[in-house]
């Protein structure tokens, strides 16, 4: 395996600024590639999607390309991706869509677990139809949740499971295979949000087993976007609210209004980028991809650990990652300090490690974090050892500060 380290990290305009970002969760930076493809798309001529000008073709060609992009990416097909301005506005979306085929009687299945964009769209959404809101916990001091925690929320008028592949607080990954099997065993669709996950795992929508999968490509490299992907067909039953003279093909009838060009551009060039990241991948990109994601993982755990040892000597911190499948994403407590105050403390030092519940609200409140959480230190693509050690020097200069 041969994730290019001093390669990727020379890509990225961001990291001249002598800044060490373990902010990654919250959003990545972006390489140079992606930022050319997004003038580039700006440069050209645009119009509105059609095939007789320059503007029409190009508008076209940059959609195509990053439907082909993100299939590869999600284990998908083109035509079952869906592009929105951001997963949570894509999952309000389809929850509301979805919820016009339930009633009273009917239940969803949330977990603590997640993000509220995964919780909230479908609890509102149930409340206004009158169908039942059942909560899967997961456990608080190893952070698992497992396939037997959504199995005791089910019934046989489980209408839809959301759960996280991975969790943006505690980095936990859940096993989605057999949620999914679970689910569609009492007759429920799984939607699962994947923003958190993508960045640092191959994804395969099949294999997974989700019926819905939606990421955020600002979260690996890209820009600002929503990406949901789902098999064609199931689309097809599937009738949102839309403009009369809007298109009613699937995947476009999902997308409200003008979709935007330069963005997708950027996109279809952030994975690209990830496909490349291990010089060795060759093949097909989605071949590319897999070999490239395998290396990434090593990386990203040799890493993780490196920080993990270095923190297990530091006083007074407590790990609040502990599940055995997780992302290199870590919560950090501190006996008697704020975590808002250690992150004050390393931005004065150019490490960015925020601090907060990060939108987790159910997740702090179930660690026993209420509304503040914690320091959170997530790895992307870019971060290497000279990272690391700055991050814990910073965290041990902060211990030795007084109060």
């Amino acid at each position: 395996m041969s994730h290019d380290i001093a390669g990727v990290r020379a890509q990225f305009p961001a990291l001249k600024s002598g800044w060490a970002h373990f902010d990654g969760p919250g959003g990545s930076q972006t390489p140079q590639p992606v930022i050319d493809a997004i003038a580039d798309a700006l440069a050209g001529p645009l119009a509105n999607r059609g095939v007789l000008t320059a503007g029409e073709r190009n508008a076209e060609d940059r959609v195509a390309a990053a439907r082909g992009a993100m299939a590869d990416l999600l284990g998908a097909e083109p035509s079952g991706v869906v592009f929105g301005r951001s997963a949570t506005q894509l999952t309000y979306d389809f929850s509301r869509t979805l919820a016009k085929g339930w009633g009273p009687g009917d239940e969803v299945v949330v977990t603590r677990l997640d993000h509220d964009s995964n919780i909230r769209p479908w609890v509102q959404a149930a409340e206004a139809v009158g169908a039942t809101v059942r909560w899967a916990d997961f456990d608080p001091v190893t952070g698992e949740l497992g396939a037997r925690d959504i199995a005791a929320q089910l019934s046989d008028r489980t209408r839809l499971v959301a759960v996280t592949a991975a969790s943006n607080l505690i980095g936990t990954r859940p096993d989605i295979p057999a949620i999914a099997a679970l689910a569609h065993e009492r007759g429920a669709l799984l939607y699962v949000d994947g923003v958190h996950h993508t960045a640092h795992a191959p994804v395969e929508l099949a294999h997974l087993g989700a019926d819905f999968f939606v990421c955020s490509p600002y979260k690996f490299l890209g820009p600002h976007l929503g990406v949901l992907a789902a098999r064609p067909e199931l689309l097809e039953t599937l009738r949102p609210d839309k403009l009369l003279p809007s298109s009613d093909a699937v995947p476009e009838r999902f997308e409200l209004g003008t979709l935007p060009y330069e963005l997708l551009a950027g996109t279809a060039a952030a994975v690209d980028f990830l496909a490349g990241m291990d010089p060795r991948a060759t093949g097909t990109r989605r071949e590319r991809l897999l070999t490239s994601f395998a290396s990434l993982e090593h990386h990203e755990d040799a890493l993780r650990r490196r920080i993990e040892e270095g923190l297990a000597a530091l006083p007074g911190v407590t790990v609040r990652s502990r599940a055995a499948r997780r992302t290199p994403t870590l919560l950090l407590t501190f006996e008697g300090r704020a975590g808002a105050d250690a992150y004050r403390h390393l931005a004065g030092r150019e490490v960015a490690a925020p601090a907060g519940s990060f939108y987790a609200l159910e997740a702090s409140r179930h660690l026993g974090l209420g509304d503040t959480g914690g320091l959170r230190v997530g790895l992307a693509p870019y971060n290497d050892e000279e990272d690391a050690d700055r991050l814990l020097e910073g965290l041990a200069d902060f211990l030795r500060t007084a109060p």
